[in-house]
């Protein structure tokens, strides 16, 4: 699936939640996002607490789906073309020094 259809289905999701409106207590806001974002992303960072390996991949899978979420809603709230923003980055990593000594 590309990112423009997961956009689309992240976009109906919340409206349906009526989160769009403007006396929603969840806010779509790109403040409220990104802590959302980094909130999931530290239950992901849960399922290796003690280990290598995540004890419940389909619990992990579910956490990875929220931050995509997240990162999703943020980035088109922000005019963001993720899928663009990817390449250029991943552009600028090829450019990059990665010696221990340049970082």
């Amino acid at each position: 699936m590309d990112l423009d259809s997961l956009t689309q289905a992240m976009y109906e999701f919340v409206k349906s939640k009526g989160w769009l409106e403007e006396n929603t207590p969840k806010q779509q806001t790109r403040r409220n996002l990104a802590i959302s974002l980094v909130l999931e992303a530290t239950e992901v960072l849960e399922h290796f607490q003690w280990g290598e390996e995540a004890e419940r991949p389909d619990e992990l899978a579910d956490e990875l789906a929220d931050v995509m979420l997240f990162l999703l809603q943020l980035a088109a709230l922000s005019e963001i073309d993720l899928g663009k923003a990817v390449m250029d980055k991943l552009q600028k990593n090829y450019a990059r020094d990665w010696t221990v000594d340049s970082l």
